[in-house]
């Protein structure tokens, strides 16, 4: 049975995004080398999918199945895996010239549900924050990955946007990385 794994970056003080969405405050700590994208790599060779929402889809879609993203280390795994876009508009969720992602229009719970029970690993969600809200008050979040830059700024998109019921988080690992970002590991309780 898979799991499904929220990962995302955040700022120290806890925000997802600045005030418009802004992700610029990221780009000092994730460069296409170096120990965030060796950390990735390995979490991914353990995900059988990726699980987006459908703005995050919109901005995924754009850089990876792009022939610029060709030198990126991650972008081999991104494109090979299946991707799930969860949305109510979007009539096809084609991924350049990989395979489609598949249209998830149902309730997050029977998606969760049935991806849990199609997958036996990790299906990781990332960015895509309104899902991960939804999918952590359906209770279908076995993992939380926060990598956490080391930058504060002050007012923005906090993490979980959603209203859930509270979780009880349990430390799995923390790792610091010479680019200052600490990754943060929790299983949900």
């Amino acid at each position: 049975m898979g799991r499904i794994i929220v990962e995302q970056h955040v700022t120290a003080d806890g925000f997802a995004a600045g005030p418009n969405g802004e992700l610029d405050w990221v780009d000092g700590s994730v460069s296409e080398t170096g120990p965030m994208v060796d950390q990735a790599l390995s979490e991914l060779e353990h995900a059988d999918a990726i699980l987006l929402g459908a703005t995050t889809y919109s901005l995924f879609v754009s850089y990876w199945p792009r022939p610029e993203a060709a030198s990126d280390p991650l972008a081999e795994p991104i494109n090979r895996l299946p991707k799930h876009v969860v949305s109510s508009t979007l009539a096809a969720a084609p991924w350049g010239e990989f395979a489609p992602a598949t249209l998830e229009t149902g309730n997050v719970l029977d998606t969760c549900d049935r991806l849990t029970s199609l997958y036996d690993r990790d299906i990781i969600v990332w960015g895509s924050l309104e899902l991960a809200g939804a999918l952590m008050d359906a209770g279908c979040v076995s993992q939380v990955r926060l990598r956490i830059a080391p930058v504060a700024i002050g007012s923005g998109i906090p993490l979980w946007t959603a209203p859930y019921r509270s979780r009880a988080l349990t430390v799995s690992s923390v790792t610091p990385l010479s680019t200052g970002q600490v990754t943060v590991i929790y299983d949900v309780d």
